[in-house]
């Protein structure tokens, strides 16, 4: 990938895009769950300076609400278990963070260590504003075989680690517990009495609009953008699809076909009522209990503890078709490009960031999905309701792969001709042919 600083148009517009996922639909990330203790750590790692002087870290993060509060609680739970490292947090505006980043680095003043969605990497590395990994984690001794290997392979280009995941943040489904059950269709363990199959599905949709009121909406999902694209990007990979560019990341590579029949399915649940038309907030149709059933991320799980009367469940997505695949996007932790390199201020870093992986348990609290298997085992995790749940998830996210074009692709091609499909304006087949076209011509510019 080209690296330098030269700040592009293009990428000033995807900085607040890229947050879609983790800022203006979270409902604050459910700011009253910032508890608990980090108190099942890696101990007092050093970093090793023989002079025993203490490393402080500059540390920008984007987190605002639940995901604020518990990211300042590993920080402090590590500055007090580490008294030779002291990271110190400045708290950016999401919407701003990454034109800020990007800017800071380039004028040689930016922090030690920052914050990167794996979908935002590319144009990151393409800008020469984070570096790589695998030196510094060597002298770390960071072990990447602890990270779930899905997640930590999508923070891999080129064959070189440029971020340390935290999480995953994933599109899963939450149901209504009461509705489900008044439809007959809440088994004794709690879950939904559902068939995993494409039939399976429509049929648990049928049967919420049959026995349900006529207010209640069998399922809660938008009309256009982000959430049925991501409910079709997961369709579509659950079908065996490839990513929609090629390895070589320079020739659209759509399979239309499989595209076509996910987004036919869909399709078919709009126009055959399941879903409501026109929604003006299927957040607020969930939370008032008005719909039975839900999908966007995980974000959302800590807004739903916090509503009262609310009594829901979490789970992934349905298998709908051959494999469980879902889409998803991840919160690493980068050590940016700076002006003088400082190797002791870089293993600081990076042990930093490995410990706050290693503590995903405080980091779960707003519903994300740890990135080390191993979190999975605290007592303090599985005290947390729901995460358990969907923790299986994170092995079935599927990444894009690593262009800077991502974004183009997503808003001049996937989003406009799949809203065309949903509103029922184009067949699926159609759409495939000028997304393809779209996206070559993206690839191309």
């Amino acid at each position: 990938m080209k690296k330098g600083y030269v700040l592009t148009l293009a990428t000033l517009l995807t900085a607040s895009l890229v947050l879609s996922a983790c800022g203006s639909n979270n409902g604050g990330n459910n700011g009253g769950n910032n508890g608990g203790n980090a108190s099942e750590n890696n101990g007092s790692a050093s970093t090793g300076d023989s002079s025993g002087s203490k490393v402080t870290l500059s540390f920008w993060t984007l987190f605002s609400g639940g995901d604020g509060d518990n990211m300042q609680k590993l920080i402090d739970d590590f500055n007090k278990s580490h008294p030779d490292i002291q990271v110190k947090n400045t708290k950016l505006e999401w919407g701003e963070y990454y034109t800020k980043l990007i800017t800071a680095v380039g004028n040689g003043n930016g922090p030690d260590v920052g914050i990167s969605h794996t979908s935002r990497l590319p144009d990151l590395i393409n800008q020469g504003v984070v570096s790589e990994l695998d030196e510094v984690a060597e002298t770390a001794s960071v072990d990447w075989g602890t990270y779930n290997q899905n997640l930590l392979n999508a923070a891999v280009v080129d064959g070189k680690h440029y971020a340390v995941p935290i999480d995953t943040h994933p599109f899963i489904m939450y149901y209504n517990k009461k509705l489900l059950k008044d439809a007959g269709l809440l088994g004794d363990d709690g879950k939904p009495v559902l068939e995993q199959s494409a039939d399976g599905f429509v049929s648990f949709l049928d049967t919420l609009k049959q026995k349900l009121p006529a207010n209640v909406t069998p399922f809660a999902l938008s009309n256009s953008n982000d959430d049925p694209f991501r409910l079709w990007w997961s369709l579509y990979h659950q079908l065996g699809g490839n990513d929609v560019v090629s390895d070589d990341l320079s020739t659209a590579a759509l399979d239309t076909e499989k595209g076509a029949k996910a987004a036919e399915y869909l399709q078919n649940i709009y126009t055959k009522g399941y879903i409501k038309k026109n929604d003006p907030d299927f957040y607020k149709n969930f939370q008032s209990g008005t719909a039975a059933i839900m999908m966007t991320g995980v974000w959302a799980t800590g807004t739903w503890e916090a509503t009262e009367g609310l009594d829901f469940g979490a789970m992934p997505i349905p298998k709908i078709f051959d494999q469980e695949a879902t889409w998803g996007d991840s919160h690493t932790i980068i050590l940016p490009v700076t002006k003088k390199e400082d190797p002791e201020k870089r293993k600081a870093a990076i042990i930093f960031a490995d410990w706050v992986a290693e503590n995903g348990q405080v980091w779960a609290k707003a519903g994300h999905i740890p990135s080390k298997p191993s979190v999975f085992e605290k007592q303090e995790f599985k005290d947390l309701p729901n995460r358990g749940d969907y923790a299986s998830v994170a092995d079935t996210v599927k990444f894009s792969k690593p262009s800077t074009k991502n974004w183009t692709i997503r808003d001049n091609a996937l989003f406009k001709f799949l809203n065309e499909v949903w509103a029922s304006k184009m067949t699926p087949a159609d759409a495939m042919t000028k997304m393809q076209d779209a996206i070559q011509k993206v690839l191309s510019e």
